[in-house]
């Protein structure tokens, strides 16, 4: 890096204000400041960025690592299945090994699907009030009494 002393910052001020002015050198000064932090901020980014690169290759080498493991592992339960499975029809002495003597097949089960015609014929209840649909229903005498006029009020 370079070797920046007090003695060279006064010496490079004292060139800048002979050079620049007194007038001009705060103004100088300040873009001089802000463009050396967006410098710094820039440096920053990219070093950031190369370490998040570098990451990146560890976590893909590491994956790559473990599908290999994965794979290893996989293959190796697939022989031993292959092997279990050839060993059992040997000594049940089926060909196949899927069929066991004695063994009933059963179907499949199936949900009976109860009040199924009400389920899918339900309306919802957003709907009927946003329709206008009566919700509840109101028995005579309530209906009477609620449309009944008001005593003492005209309409």
């Amino acid at each position: 890096m370079i070797d920046i002393g007090i003695a060279k910052i006064a010496l490079i001020g004292a060139v800048a204000l002979i050079v620049i002015g007194p007038e001009k050198l705060p103004r100088v000064a300040r873009t001089v400041g802000t463009l050396l932090g967006k410098a710094q901020r820039y440096v920053a980014d990219v070093k950031q960025e190369v370490s998040r690169s570098m990451e990146l290759d560890e976590l893909k080498k590491m994956k790559e690592t473990f599908e290999g493991a994965a794979r290893d592992v996989e293959s190796s339960i697939q022989t031993k299945a292959s092997d279990f499975e050839k060993s059992w029809a040997e000594t049940t002495g089926t060909a196949s090994g899927s069929e066991l003597p004695g063994l009933e097949i059963f179907p499949e089960y199936r949900h009976p699907k109860k009040k199924w015609r009400l389920k899918q014929g339900a309306t919802p209840q957003w709907y009927k009030a946003r329709s206008g649909v009566r919700a509840k229903a109101l028995s005579g005498a309530a209906r009477v009494a609620r449309f009944r006029p008001q005593p003492g009020r005209i309409t």
